[in-house]
């Protein structure tokens, strides 16, 4: 049985579970009084995804786009061990490591892979994924074996015919399904996985892209169910239009400010996400390179050591 809402004097809802929450308080994406104070590592060590969105392309060697799916490149399982060990310790605000791409980090045994190694070396951090949610009830063991304490899971829509508008097809277990189908396992995945996560004991974000003109009507549903279910933030984030929605308008910031406004009712709504890219490093909003952050790494220890 899913938490009861609980209603403040302003008649919006507090987050059901003070506590867990407040073990997200260094956490830059799921606290806003964190966003600016604390950093964050996003390892780009999956690139395979198991749907195709109709808004997302996935880039490599991309470096003048700021937006999730790009990524300067794809690093190997060891890499991504180099990089946080040495960012970690010349960068005391580093809080959280995540995974969120370029494709779909459940789709990826490398993501397991660094996930283990970064918790046994550095216990303390905070470790986080970002998914579709179509693997999550097949992964959710190797997720909380992983140590991951915070999950973000993307849910754009509730209707089956909203969701071929949406999403090209989806690859699960090895079957590729299109049309209502795909949908269909999609979204009893996601909400089947939400519970079981949440049942688990992680913290829940959900991210619904809004799509003009597509899913206006059905991302207050998705809220309403989302925080019933005992999910603990949302994200609603603007499109982008590209790939087959190139044609759509990016929605505004008014259109974005009153959805907030209706979904927060249902759930705490987040309202400093920057889109981060696949390999985002420091504050939010900075996606400082990763790679220069290595070189400038690397020349300090070589300096240290002459001197």
């Amino acid at each position: 049985m899913s938490t009861p809402l609980k209603i403040n004097k302003s008649g919006r809802i507090t987050s059901r579970m003070t506590g867990r929450m407040n073990s997200m308080e260094n956490h830059p994406c799921f606290s806003e009084k964190a966003h600016d104070k604390f950093g964050r590592i996003h390892l780009p060590v999956a690139p395979a995804c198991n749907i195709q969105c109709r808004y997302c392309i996935r880039k490599y060697d991309c470096a003048n786009e700021s937006r999730p799916g790009v990524s300067s490149r794809v690093f190997t399982v060891q890499e991504a061990r180099e990089r946080v060990s040495m960012l970690v310790e010349r960068n005391e605000k580093i809080s959280v490591i995540g995974i969120a791409g370029p494709g779909d980090p459940l789709a990826n045994d490398a993501t397991f892979e660094v996930l283990n190694s970064i918790n046994r070396e550095f216990p303390d951090l905070i470790l986080c994924l970002s998914t579709n949610g179509l693997y999550l009830p097949d992964r959710l063991e190797d997720i909380v074996r992983a140590g991951v304490r915070s999950l973000t899971i993307t849910i754009n829509a509730v209707l089956p015919e909203t969701g071929t508008e949406i999403y090209s097809w989806i690859n699960y277990r090895g079957k590729k399904y299109t049309g209502t189908d795909a949908a269909e396992y999609l979204f009893a995945n996601q909400w089947r996985g939400l519970r079981n996560a949440i049942d688990a004991g992680l913290i829940v974000k959900i991210n619904s892209v809004f799509i003009p003109g597509v899913n206006d009507e059905e991302i207050p549903l998705i809220a309403c169910l989302a925080g019933d279910k005992g999910a603990d933030l949302m994200n609603i984030i603007p499109l982008i239009p590209q790939a087959e929605f190139s044609h759509l308008q990016r929605p505004t910031r008014e259109m974005i400010h009153a959805l907030r406004e209706e979904c927060g009712k249902y759930i705490p709504q987040m309202t400093h996400c920057k889109q981060c890219r696949a390999d985002a490093c420091g504050t939010i909003g900075e996606d400082r390179d990763m790679e220069l952050e290595m070189l400038n790494a690397r020349i300090g220890e070589e300096y240290c050591e002459m001197v």
